[in-house]
């Protein structure tokens, strides 16, 4: 699991590699609990790259329900067939209810899309962000991977779809939804392995500015800042720099791109009272 995950650029380490491979063995969904951008959703991605399996992604958000997440009706097209069935002077009224009924008209969210389509790769993405009533509704499907629908009956996946849910930790999801998942919590890594992710992603940028920039990124993350920045931060200002014609970077360089790696005015105001100059010197880069 973990060859397969590193071929598709992903670097996991062994407890990572150990609880992918029994999601997939034991067919229990897996929660990732951590900061933004310390690739949590980019572990899905992986996933459904080295399965070969397609990522069907539900983003959550505040007020998300189960029309949204599960399966719609296509009204408007209901609409145009019950026309044309009166056009047609067709008035068996329980013959138009049954058609208007029909697989044909049934819009699959994401939800659904997962349980019809083997293998498939569920991606619930920032479950924290929705409300008590949608964890519940997704604790039962999670247990049973069906799903009833009054007019068609149970759809029930023949193999379930590996399930990736994640969380900002914005708020605490509830113990019933956790117990019913492998757990990982994702930390931001170290300098070594940090390092080893941006070259890997970024390949074309220089080795001393990849070395440069993960070292500032470590020391930024400890001067107490609002949202400290991830991985896909630490990539992202990499990507900016060499976007520039960098091959190094110095202080007062970092100092004018710190946008691409820092979102709030205080982190940037803290940003700039630190030494950088400092920082790559103590790491003798």
């Amino acid at each position: 699991m973990r060859a397969r995950l590193e071929e598709t650029g992903y670097l996991v380490d062994e407890g990572l590699a150990v609880t992918c491979y029994l999601a997939l063995r034991l067919h229990r969904p897996l929660f990732c609990e951590g900061d933004a951008g310390v690739g949590k959703t980019a572990l899905a991605s992986a996933l459904a790259e080295a399965l070969d399996a397609p990522l069907i992604r539900l983003q959550c958000h505040e007020g998300i329900d189960a029309s949204q997440a599960l399966y719609d009706w296509d009204f408007p097209r209901q609409l145009l067939h019950l026309r044309a069935a009166e056009a047609a002077g067709v008035k068996d009224a329980d013959r138009l209810e049954s058609e208007l009924y029909d697989r044909r008209f049934l819009v699959a969210r994401p939800l659904l899309q997962a349980l019809q389509r083997q293998p498939s790769v569920l991606l619930v993405d920032e479950i924290d962000r929705a409300d008590d009533e949608f964890e519940a509704f997704l604790l039962e499907l999670l247990s049973e991977y069906a799903v009833t629908i009054p007019e068609l009956g149970t759809l029930r996946a023949e193999v379930p779809p590996v399930v990736v849910l994640t969380s900002n930790r914005t708020r605490e999801v509830h113990d019933a939804l956790k117990r019913r998942c492998l757990y990982h919590w994702f930390d931001h890594p170290g300098f070594a392995r940090e390092l080893a992710i941006v070259r890997r992603r970024l390949p074309e940028v220089s080795a001393r500015l990849a070395e440069q920039v993960t070292a500032l990124v470590q020391a930024l993350r400890g001067a107490d800042l609002m949202k400290p920045p991830g991985v896909a931060e630490t990539i992202d200002w990499a990507e900016a720099l060499d976007a520039l014609g960098a091959t190094e970077v110095d202080a007062e360089l970092a100092v004018s791109t710190l946008g691409s790696v820092l979102k709030y005015r205080e982190d940037m105001d803290r940003a700039r009272g630190l030494d950088l100059a400092a920082v790559l010197a103590a790491r003798g880069v």
